[in-house]
């Protein structure tokens, strides 16, 4: 081939490739430097891992939790636990009276049972087990996960009233009495048709 059409055989195959090929390189000529680099800087960074000690204790500005942050969390657990065995058939029909009558007589309950427990034992108390479905009574437990007894238990039941219709009934339960005894919440009414099962 001449010289001249050598040179525009390789400008058009440049022009047509629009630089898609690119000759090998050299590329490994400087690896082995750089992998002794590599190597002294992780040697370097393991050895001063080594000899300083690590701080993994939270910051001074986390606070433990009080008596009374113990009792708000445990008492919002309450409100969730209840809401969730109304499940959302009935809450949607009784949600006023559940925030007007219920609510407060649990978080008066609750405040009532943490305070007058050991201010060491308080942290060790938790609300237990999840609601009966169908139509068991049981809403929640308050336990002492730490010597693992109950404290309380919190129950909700139907009762159907002659001639009134259908009431939901809440009520709690104490240790003290051998969970014998009923301590009243509060009543809320249905209505006359049978309401739907906890939970639906």
């Amino acid at each position: 081939m001449k010289p001249l059409m050598r040179k525009v055989f390789v400008v058009l195959i440049s022009v047509m490739t629009l630089g898609l090929y690119v000759p090998p390189m050299q590329i490994d000529t400087d690896a082995a430097d750089k992998k002794e680099l590599s190597d002294r800087h992780v040697e370097e960074a393991s050895l001063s891992t080594d000899t300083e000690e690590l701080d993994i204790s939270p910051p001074a500005s986390v606070a433990p939790l009080t008596t009374d942050d113990w009792i708000e969390t445990i008492t919002e657990q309450a409100k969730t636990q209840t809401l969730a065995k109304m499940g959302p058939r009935i809450i949607e029909k009784v949600d006023e009276d559940m925030t007007k009558t219920i609510f407060p007589k649990i978080e008066e309950v609750m405040e009532e049972i943490l305070t007058s427990a050991d201010e060491n034992e308080v942290p060790y108390y938790e609300i237990t087990e999840d609601p009966s479905p169908g139509y068991g009574e049981r809403i929640f437990n308050i336990k002492n996960k730490h010597t693992d007894e109950e404290i309380a238990r919190f129950h909700v039941r139907r009762d159907k009233r002659p001639g009134e219709g259908y009431w939901f009934n809440f009520h709690y339960h104490l240790q003290e009495d051998n969970f014998m005894k009923h301590h009243e919440l509060g009543e809320i009414y249905w209505e006359k048709n049978t309401p739907p099962k906890w939970m639906s």
